[in-house]
């Protein structure tokens, strides 16, 4: 495991989750709320606060299951992009793509963790 390589991954999956909630926020509340005034679509992005503490302190257990909750993102970001108009459209295709940063960057990190419980399941099996 290159040290330098594992740190840039986990900071871009925190990057990239950071944005995704001040994206969340400002779509539902400024840029292109489902109705003006209406501040209640905003609360979608509460889930993602969940596994911001365990991504920043780089916990193994955390990145995994976030690597699944941030799926629904995804869908909801190809939905919006694909059904949407104007700027909803492009803010649905941004999460999207903030999505597959977080997605690559987790499950690249987790790579090397995985792979080397594989290597130790293995070499207890063959005892």
């Amino acid at each position: 495991m290159n040290p330098r390589r594992q740190t840039a991954l986990q900071r871009g999956a925190l990057a990239s989750l950071v944005a995704l909630i001040v994206l969340g926020i400002a779509w539902e509340t400024v840029l292109a709320p489902v109705r003006p005034g209406v501040f209640w679509p905003a609360v979608k992005v509460l889930p993602l606060l969940l596994p911001l503490r365990g991504v920043w302190r780089r916990d193994i257990y955390t990145m995994q299951w976030s690597s699944m909750l941030i799926l629904l993102y995804f869908m909801e970001g190809i939905v919006r992009g694909w059904s949407d108009s104007g700027l909803s459209a492009w803010l649905g295709w941004l999460e999207a793509a903030l999505v597959t940063i977080f997605f690559i960057c987790i499950v690249s990190y987790l790579r090397p963790y995985k792979q080397a419980a594989r290597a130790r399941a293995t070499g207890k099996s063959g005892q």
